[in-house]
């Protein structure tokens, strides 16, 4: 028992030397502040197949030099568990950058339970998960500084989007909650408050779409960049966190995987609804080339870029929130002769 106790204080030592290293996430001195998402990397530890997921990972960091990594879900496919966790995220903590991991359906599936794998995320340095107290895997906010460190300039919202309906009669995957709507609806109404009572630029990222997904790819209002080619695998209810977004005013856009042959993003209601890029290598289902999705937010503005990296450093569908997908007046273009 006194053995055990000890191996656990190490172990909580050892996950708060992590996080002491990792300085609070700020904008830089050119007002810019990069994330990189990877998803949907499916690591199977001991597969030749997943080598390239673990390269591309590399090279898209030292190309890009991004100041947060995300994960989204499905990082590891085989057990075990622990050990494909922890191979994976030592090509971010390796290169000192600070990242966070929202889960998928697929992760604790591998031997690990929600709560062992966080817990093995929680001890990997460079982390920036919160001490998950008595949840197996709590939603949190990550707050980007303005240039000067002296207020929160944006917001990053990590969401667990669970696995599958716990509901006999009703099939397929799970929603958020309306405990978790409601936990954002708090959020968001306090750093707006705190804000002089104007909402902070803010993203969203979880691994399973929302149902919105499907309802703007069918529009023929909605501008959609990128490739689609399978239909949002969201859940069948719709628990209304897409209109407790729209109502408060902060996110910009969303961030999901799960559905390994879609990279698009489409708006919807002024939000921008967006996949990453399939990460992994060919453990599963998969029909484009492995990548990441980049985005680049803007101090003080409520814009970002963002593209697709693939190998080789080739970008590709690089757009801008939200002037790429509002359609412009075509009466008032100006005249041309080409």
């Amino acid at each position: 028992m006194k053995k055990t106790f000890f191996t656990f204080c190490l172990a909580c030592l050892f996950a708060g030397l992590c996080r002491a290293q990792v300085s609070p996430l700020k904008f830089d001195k050119n007002g810019s502040f990069k994330i990189v998402q990877f998803t949907d990397v499916h690591f199977k530890y001991g597969n030749p197949a997943s080598d390239v997921a673990l390269k591309r990972i590399g090279e898209v960091i030292d190309a890009e030099h991004p100041d947060l990594v995300v994960f989204t879900g499905d990082v590891i496919y085989a057990a075990p568990g622990d050990i494909g966790m922890r191979t994976v995220l030592s090509c971010v903590s390796e290169r000192k950058v600070p990242f966070v991991v929202t889960f998928g359906n697929h992760d604790d599936e591998q031997g690990k339970t929600r709560a062992e794998l966080y817990d093995i995320i929680r001890s990997v340095p460079f982390n920036l998960q919160p001490d998950r107290g008595s949840k197996e895997s709590p939603d949190h906010v990550l707050t980007v500084k303005s240039s000067d460190g002296k207020k929160d300039a944006a917001l990053l919202y990590c969401i667990d989007s669970h696995s599958y309906s716990k509901l006999p009669d009703v099939k397929g995957y799970d929603w958020l909650t309306f405990d978790q709507v409601d936990w954002y609806r708090r959020q968001s109404a306090s750093y707006k408050a705190a804000n002089g009572g104007q909402p902070l630029p803010a993203l969203a990222f979880f691994h399973i779409p929302l149902p919105e997904y499907n309802e703007a790819a069918a529009s023929e209002t909605a501008i959609l960049r990128g490739t689609r080619m399978e239909t949002a695998c969201a859940p069948a209810m719709n628990t209304g966190m897409f209109t407790a977004m729209k109502e408060a005013g902060d996110v910009m856009g969303i961030f999901v995987g799960h559905d390994h042959d879609n990279d698009y993003s489409v708006m919807w209601r002024g939000i921008l609804l967006a996949y990453g890029r399939y990460t992994g290598g060919n453990t599963v289902y998969n029909h484009l080339p492995n990548g990441a999705r980049v985005i680049q937010l803007k101090e003080g503005e409520r814009t970002f870029t963002t593209w697709i990296h693939l190998k080789g450093g080739v970008v590709t569908d690089k757009t801008v929130y939200p002037d790429s997908y509002v359609k412009d007046d075509w009466k008032k273009r100006p005249l041309t002769t080409e």
